[in-house]
């Protein structure tokens, strides 16, 4: 393990305002919930975060470069599918996935109830056994802008292995 660029290790954050109306889409599941995160694509957070976590660790631009909310051809937009293209970015570059690591912070939706859910699909997505993958919950103990249902925020991290 002396090859620096055997392992690598990426961060991701992203937070969206949640809104009436709006499908609660959330680490490429759409859960039961009143609310649902606003944004140029579908607004997964979860798989926003996730983006910056892998394409930042494998020295790739960020998600605002490769996707940028601008561009037409992004609007409503399924982030599965742009996750999908990350991660074969990432292996172009020479990278497989080992594991990921998701926080998701807000008081809304609750998310044990669709916990082994999350897991399954975000593995399916990379490629990987659930096992791989964590998710946790926090709330934010009714302090702060995300209380009450506002807002969902995530932060990841990934590692990821040279091929």
């Amino acid at each position: 393990m002396n090859d620096p660029d055997l392992l690598r290790v990426g961060l991701g954050y992203d937070v969206h305002r949640l809104a009436h109306g709006r499908p609660c889409v959330l680490g490429g599941l759409v859960l039961p919930h009143d609310k649902g995160p606003v944004g140029h694509s579908d607004g997964d957070a979860v798989l926003h975060a996730l983006i910056d976590a892998l394409t930042g660790a494998a020295g790739l631009d960020d998600i605002g470069t490769l996707f940028p909310d601008d561009d037409p051809r992004y609007r409503g937009a399924d982030s599965a599918a742009l996750l999908q293209a990350a991660v074969a970015a990432v292996h172009g570059a020479g990278f497989a996935v080992v594991n990921v690591d998701l926080v998701l912070i807000g008081d809304e939706p609750k998310l044990r109830p669709h916990r082994a859910a999350l897991r399954a699909r975000i593995g399916e997505l990379l490629g990987l056994p659930a096992a791989r993958v964590n998710i946790k919950g926090k709330t934010t103990e009714r302090l702060g802008p995300l209380t009450d249902g506002a807002g969902i925020a995530v932060h990841a991290i990934c590692l990821l292995r040279a091929l």
